[in-house]
């Protein structure tokens, strides 16, 4: 049976959806939610409230929208949902399944970070390590990111419902990863609005900042080896700066 987070991609110049985390991680959320094995905390319920809004935020009603406005209005939605995503992963406070769940809806909905609406400042996040060829930015498949949404619904509404009386916050583990980098870690500040600093990060052992990096995570801590045997994880990296530069999966 297919996954419903399976959506066509094959739009011209379209950007891929990179979906296998996101079933992944949505078919162990549901498997956990209905067995009661996790029972959100406090922040996962906000943050799960905070993006089902997002999820389910009609397109605005205007009186015959042109074809162009309304393209821009699908597209304006999905940039909400992924931003309100990565606000929440990164504040820090979800526990680590959600944080795994949230990092899988980011990553899946990464061709909206700049699209319609780029970042205000060329210091501002890229959250990719591939940019796109010169002069032809790829083209976001809107009908694949909205064909995510239904399910996505589905299991957000479940997250945000209130706990049952008399019960606790119940947190299983989530599942570690580990992944190889090649390349940089850019750490980013936000001193004000429509103002970002970006740092490269480097090995406090031999500052080395291109790696080969090794990077281990268990959606609590990322730890960052460096290849002179140096590994830490006083870094200051925020989840979405590590996880999203990694291969889906």
């Amino acid at each position: 049976m297919p996954s419903p987070y399976d959506a066509d991609t094959t739009a011209p110049h379209a950007r891929p959806l990179m979906t296998r985390a996101l079933t992944r991680e949505a078919d162990r959320a549901r498997h956990l939610l209905a067995g009661a094995r996790w029972r959100p905390t406090a922040p996962d319920t906000e943050a799960a409230t905070a993006v089902l809004a997002r999820l389910t935020a009609p397109l605005p009603a205007r009186q015959a929208p042109t074809e162009r406005r309304l393209a821009v209005a699908r597209d304006r939605r999905l940039q909400r949902i992924l931003r309100t995503t990565l606000h929440h992963l990164d504040a820090g406070a979800i526990s680590p399944p959600a944080a795994a769940l949230l990092a899988a809806v980011a990553r899946a909905l990464l061709p909206w970070h700049a699209h319609p609406n780029p970042p205000p400042a060329a210091a501002a996040p890229a959250h990719t390590a591939a940019p796109h060829p010169p002069g032809r930015a790829p083209t976001p498949p809107t009908e694949a990111g909205e064909a995510l949404l239904p399910a996505l619904i589905a299991l957000f509404t479940t997250l945000a419902a209130p706990p049952p009386p008399g019960t606790a916050p119940l947190t299983p583990a989530a599942e570690p990863w580990h992944a190889r980098h090649e390349g940089r870690f850019r750490r980013y500040g936000r001193p004000g609005p429509g103002v970002w600093t970006a740092e490269t990060v480097g090995c406090p052992g031999c500052g080395g900042t291109t790696g080969p990096w090794t990077v281990v995570c268990d959606w609590q801590a990322i730890t960052l080896g460096c290849a002179c045997g140096t590994a830490t994880r006083e870094h200051g990296l925020a989840f979405s700066e590590v996880r999203l530069l990694m291969p889906d999966g």
